[in-house]
């Protein structure tokens, strides 16, 4: 398996900044499900020693990203499609709940923020996974929850070894990837909230459907 890319990390901070950069690296897809994870691989990617590493991933294994096997070795939950399943329905219930938060207090300044998001030039070739965390994310937060955000956090980070898989497929390289985000966009200018969700549950399904065997 070829080393995940994990950013190095400012040592102003350790513990917070070792676990947004593996936290990170989590959402955009860097682990695969069923990788096995090393302690001492990523202090040495990380560019930190062993106690910040290890004060992150025990969050990570609370937040369901990773598992404590029975053999004491860290790994990558397994592919499983009712874990898969219950990924998709409860992404789909709580981003709910998140946009209609944030559609209750977005200004027109903020919708032209998530759209220079989106327009902006690619950083990367291929899919744009930093580009689409910003984008939903910035959104969410303007809702300001303290509850249910940490929630859909744990939920993109639990989903991210699914997209690592999503990634590699010929399906994925044909989609628009901001497709439905300029739909959620035009929608918010609009306050069409039926036109906000409808989006929103396309972008989230899509990647769904190229890995669930129904396509749903």
């Amino acid at each position: 398996m070829a080393a995940p890319h994990i950013q190095r990390i400012d040592h102003s901070n350790l513990r917070e900044n070792a676990y947004a950069a593996l936290r990170d690296a989590f959402t955009a897809g860097a682990f695969a499900p069923g990788d096995s994870v090393s302690l001492r691989a990523l202090a040495d990617q990380l560019g930190t020693s062993m106690t910040p590493v290890r004060e992150a991933v025990r969050r990570l294994v609370a937040e369901g990203a990773l598992i404590d096997t029975p053999s004491r070795t860290l790994a990558v939950p397994d592919y499983d499609e009712q874990r898969m399943r219950d990924l998709k329905a409860a992404r789909l219930a709580l981003e709910s709940l998140v946009l209609d938060q944030a559609m209750n207090v977005i200004t027109h300044e903020d919708v032209d923020k998530l759209e220079a998001l989106i327009t902006a030039p690619p950083d990367v070739d291929g899919p744009d996974l930093q580009r689409n965390y910003e984008f939903h994310f910035a959104l969410y937060r303007l809702g300001g929850s303290r509850v249910l955000l940490p929630m859909v956090e744990a939920l993109w980070l639990q989903y991210g070894a699914y997209l690592n898989l999503v990634i590699g497929r010929e399906e994925a390289r044909q989609i628009d990837e901001h497709a439905h985000h300029r739909d959620i966009i035009d929608a918010l200018r609009h306050r069409d909230a039926h036109a906000a969700h409808a989006a929103l549950n396309r972008d989230i399904e899509r990647s769904f459907q190229i890995l669930l065997p129904d396509g749903r």
